[in-house]
C-alpha cells in the first residue's frame, strides 16, 4: 500500500500524476479543502507537502497521528512549526537547491527594471513619448551591491552581480569563510555603503522588518531595493512613506506583507515594480523541486538519508 499524502499547496495535474504513481495523494489547496481533508483522511495521512508561506501548524500535526514526513516544496519553511515537528519526531524537508538560479534570475531582473525604469519607458513609448522627454536613468554597472542573506540564492546573485562589474558586500548573521565579499555586520551598515540592496533572507519572526525606516534612508535616494526573500523582512508602511517622499530611488518587490492580497498601499509610489511571487517560479524549477521531493519522500519511507533534512 502507497503511503497517504496530503498536498496542500496548488499543484500542476502532470505533477499530481507524477506524485500518485508512488503515493496515495489527498489534494487539499486552500484554506476549507484542508481542514475538510484532515477532518477526513487525518488518521491515515503519512506525509504532508506544502510551502513556506502555507505551513503546517502544530493542531494540524496532532490531527495526523500517523504523520511522520513535512516536505516545504520550496527554500522556506517559516510557517511549519519545526519545535513541534522535532517534539513528534517528524522529519522535516525543503526543497533547498531546486530554484536559486530561477530567483537569482528574477533578482536581477527586478534590479535592472527598477534601475533603468522599464516599465515606465514602457508606457512612456505606447504614449508616443520619446528619449528627450524622458529623465535620463543611471547604469546598473559599476556599482555596489549589497546582499542580505549570502545562502544559496544570495551567493548566486552575487555572481550575476559581478557580470555586471558589480562591488558586492553582504550581511549575514556571521561573516562567510568562503568568499571574499565585503562583510557588515547590520543591514544599515550594509546600506550605507551599497547603491543595491537585495534581500535574500529567510523570513520568520527572527527577520520581520529587518528592512526599516533606518535601513531605506542609509540606503538613500540613489539607491534600489530589490526583494525576493520574504515580505515581512521589509517594512511596508516605511518603504512607501520613502518612495512617495524620495528618500529611497526606487524598489521592485516579488514578495509583499499582504500576500497573496496586492499590496495596495504601495500602489500609487513612483518607481516601484511589483510582481506576484513568482520569482521562484518556471517550468524547469518547479519539475525539479517536485523531483526532489519525491526522492525525499523514497528516502524517508525507505529509511534511508534525506537529501535536504531540516536541521532542528
Amino acid at each position: 500500500m502507497k503511503p497517504t499524502l496530503l498536498v496542500l499547496n496548488p499543484v500542476s495535474p502532470e505533477h499530481l500524476a507524477r506524485i500518485g504513481e508512488s503515493l496515495d495523494v489527498v489534494y487539499a489547496p486552500g484554506a476549507q479543502a484542508r481542514a475538510a481533508q484532515i477532518g477526513a483522511h487525518g488518521s491515515s495521512i503519512r506525509a504532508v507537502l506544502t510551502i513556506g508561506s502555507i505551513g503546517l501548524s502544530a493542531a494540524e500535526m496532532d490531527a495526523m497521528p500517523e504523520l511522520e514526513l513535512v516536505c516545504a516544496l520550496g527554500a522556506g519553511f517559516e510557517n511549519i512549526d519545526i519545535a513541534h515537528a522535532r517534539a513528534r519526531g517528524i522529519a522535516v524537508v525543503n526543497g533547498a537547491g531546486t530554484n536559486d538560479s530561477c530567483v537569482a534570475d528574477h533578482a536581477m531582473a527586478l534590479l535592472l527594471a527598477t534601475v533603468r525604469a522599464v516599465p515606465q519607458l514602457d508606457q512612456a513609448t505606447r504614449a508616443g513619448k520619446w528619449r528627450t522627454e524622458l529623465p535620463l536613468r543611471p547604469n546598473v554597472s559599476g556599482k555596489r551591491l549589497g546582499i542580505v542573506g549570502l545562502g544559496t540564492i544570495g551567493r548566486r546573485i552575487a555572481r550575476r552581480g559581478e557580470g555586471f562589474d558589480l562591488q558586492i558586500g553582504y550581511h549575514n548573521r556571521k561573516p562567510r569563510e568562503d568568499v571574499s565579499f565585503r562583510y557588515f555586520d547590520s543591514v544599515e551598515a550594509l546600506a550605507e555603503w551599497a547603491d543595491y540592496l537585495v534581500v535574500a533572507t529567510p523570513g520568520g519572526a527572527d527577520t520581520r522588518h529587518l528592512v526599516d525606516a533606518k535601513v531605506l534612508a542609509a540606503l538613500g535616494p540613489n539607491g534600489f531595493l530589490v526583494n525576493i526573500a520574504r515580505g515581512s523582512v521589509v517594512d511596508t508602511a516605511a518603504l512607501a512613506h520613502a518612495l512617495r517622499d524620495g528618500t529611497l530611488g526606487g524598489a521592485g518587490l516579488d514578495v509583499y506583507e499582504s500576500e497573496p492580497a496586492p499590496p495596495v498601499e504601495l500602489f500609487d509610489c513612483p518607481n516601484l515594480v511589483l510582481t506576484p511571487h513568482v520569482a521562484g517560479w518556471s517550468p524547469e524549477a518547479i519539475t525539479t523541486s517536485v523531483m526532489q521531493f519525491l526522492e525525499n519522500a523514497r528516502r524517508h519511507f525507505a529509511g534511508e538519508a534525506l537529501l535536504t533534512p531540516v536541521v532542528f
